[in-house]
């Protein structure tokens, strides 16, 4: 548990090995990132829910520069001077903001299908790419949903169900998508404004500036197929000075999922840069 002054951070951690801190996507979602322990053997994994969803606090403020803090609070609370830091879709740009921020504290970066760095960072272009996937099996109820929700007030149960109808449309092939894991939640409020902030920092073009000046070594893995344009990507990468990319062949959103090994094996071509 990591204590800041505004709630506590719960997460966990494991394994031997140099470490490597894990952020989830979202944002407001409940941590997920347990899906990577094949391809983080071999290394000290530690990951921890973001604010906004229980076990850690439910508190704000739900901005890019607390999810900064919380993330060095929580190397502090494990007395981890510096590690690799490993960032999915939201959890991607927040590991490029940390690493600006607190540069000392990040070995590395591994980015894997992240948002763009400018303008709306490909967020639009994802949400309309997701809906045109709807299984036709959810069609009906996705569209009831969206006529209620049009005149009603969202509530936390609403915009889990609404993830959960869209969330085959993350993989490359919907059809064959794994369930929607049963304990995954999404917080309204956590998610709205954390995105609200992360457009005012894509808006003004700082943030994007900022990276071409980030000498960290970074590796980006991108789903070919997935709703989030891998261009995003592949033009933030760009801008690094010592950036790599791998874009997944038929791949998804998720790409350890079709193509186990890409993370594990972006991760050691990290480890073999890191001075």
């Amino acid at each position: 548990m990591a204590h800041t002054d505004i709630g506590d951070i719960t997460g966990m951690h494991d394994g031997d090995g140099f470490p490597v801190l894990l952020l989830h996507g979202g944002p407001g979602l409940t941590d997920y990132m347990g899906q990577l322990d094949a391809e983080t053997r071999g290394y000290r994994r530690i990951r921890y829910q973001q604010r906004g969803t229980k076990p850690s606090t439910l508190d704000g403020p739900f901005t890019v520069a607390r999810h900064v803090a919380d993330a060095v609070a929580v190397l502090d609370a494990l007395g981890i001077d510096r590690a690799i830091v490993a960032g999915h879709s939201w959890g991607g740009h927040l590991a490029l903001q940390l690493a600006l921020a607190r540069p000392t504290r990040v070995a590395a970066l591994l980015i894997i299908d992240p948002p763009g760095s400018d303008g709306d960072g490909g967020l639009p272009a994802a949400a309309a790419e997701l809906e045109a996937r709807i299984l036709p099996s959810n069609r009906a109820r996705a569209d009831e949903l969206t006529r209620y929700l049009a005149t009603h007030a969202a509530t936390e149960d609403d915009v889990t169900e609404v993830l959960a109808l869209r969330w085959p449309g993350y993989y490359a092939d919907p059809a064959t998508a794994p369930p929607f894991p049963p304990a995954m939640r999404l917080s309204l409020r956590a998610n709205a404004e954390t995105i609200a902030s992360l457009y005012e920092e894509l808006g003004n073009g700082a943030f994007a500036t900022a990276l071409t000046t980030l000498t960290v070594p970074a590796a980006f893995v991108l789903g070919e197929k997935s709703p989030v344009p891998h261009r995003c990507g592949e033009s933030t990468a760009a801008t690094m000075p010592d950036a790599e990319v791998s874009v997944i062949a038929g791949a998804g959103h998720l790409p350890w999922h079709e193509h186990p090994g890409c993370v594990a094996a972006a991760l050691e071509r990290l480890r073999g840069r890191i001075t």
